[in-house]
């Protein structure tokens, strides 16, 4: 059983000929909205990919809600520890460009409302053989909370570390497995891009860790008691890059908690996240396990 314990929201999201520069104003595009939330897109990813999850978040007592969970409560995601807040459902306004490529503001509503007690919700009953799937889109004192009940617990817990935020590096040492990507682990490490796997290798030596850092078209690069990894992703052209990070890191969880090797996980995952460049939105693009095992078949 995978426990998600992070964000909800409802993705706005327009399309634009390119992304506007400050102070100015992009004409054209197209409008649409779409469930997400990087707790959401990951407990989703991971059902998708055939887990089983359980999401413990918060959405609001609005007209959003209802959208913001209709995939995941398609999907069979469990959501009786959800709590509706007396606050908006999370926002993410969204503008992705021809290329794929996007910037994202987003508005936590209800997600800022969640606190160490619905931490202690969502790791009541988990012990060895459960896995604990964190991000930073809610309060940062309810994610160290989760991290050190898993730990007490013997939980693995994963931690993404997006969005990144100033205390992130203080916070990472607790969780078993670290995700991140190239700019957040130099973010992460202190130590710039070029460095990227000497920095690796100390940081995982240093909080004896399973570290992994996406690549985004690159891949991905893992090291793990000593062994370093290098999948590499799919090749292809992306249409919107939104909520691929969330794919890849559902499906890792998932491929995990079913008991795959490291790499054979990472592949699973990465070719996810390369699938679900090739849709618009972020849990709409999510891939289904079929279309992984097909992708990576051929």
């Amino acid at each position: 059983m995978i426990t998600v314990f992070g964000s909800t929201n409802l993705d706005q999201i327009g399309t634009v000929p390119r992304l506007p520069l400050p102070g100015e104003t992009v004409a054209g595009g197209v409008f649409s909205m779409a469930a997400g939330g990087k707790g959401a897109n990951q407990a989703l990813a991971a059902r998708r990919a055939g887990a089983s999850v359980r999401h413990v978040s918060a959405v609001g007592q609005d007209s959003f809600a209802q959208p913001a969970l209709a995939l995941l409560a398609e999907a069979g995601v469990d959501l009786e520890s959800l709590r509706h807040a007396d606050a908006a459902t999370g926002i993410a306004m969204i503008f992705v460009d021809a290329a794929g490529e996007n910037v994202i503001a987003v508005l936590p509503g209800a997600n800022g409302t969640i606190t160490p007690a619905d931490a202690e919700t969502a790791l009541s009953g988990l012990g060895r053989g459960d896995l604990l799937l964190v991000q930073q889109e809610i309060p940062q004192a309810a994610t160290q909370r989760a991290l050190e009940l898993a730990r007490a617990q013997g939980v693995t817990s994963l931690l993404n570390t997006a969005p990144f935020l100033a205390d992130t590096a203080a916070l990472a040492p607790l969780a078993s497995i670290v995700v991140a990507n190239e700019t957040e682990f130099a973010l992460l490490s202190g130590r710039p891009e070029s460095e990227l796997d000497d920095a690796m290798a100390d940081w995982a030596a240093q909080h004896d860790q399973i570290l992994i850092v996406t690549l985004g078209g690159a891949g991905v690069k893992a090291i793990a008691h000593g062994q370093t990894l290098t999948i590499p992703a799919l090749p292809i052209k992306p249409v919107d890059t939104v909520g691929a990070g969330d794919t890849f890191v559902g499906y890792l969880a998932a491929g995990l908690d079913a008991g795959l090797d490291l790499e054979t996980a990472l592949r699973r995952a990465a070719a996810a996240g390369s699938l679900a460049c090739l849709k618009p939105g972020a849990q709409p693009a999510i891939p289904l396990a079929a279309e992984v095992d097909a992708a990576l078949a051929g």
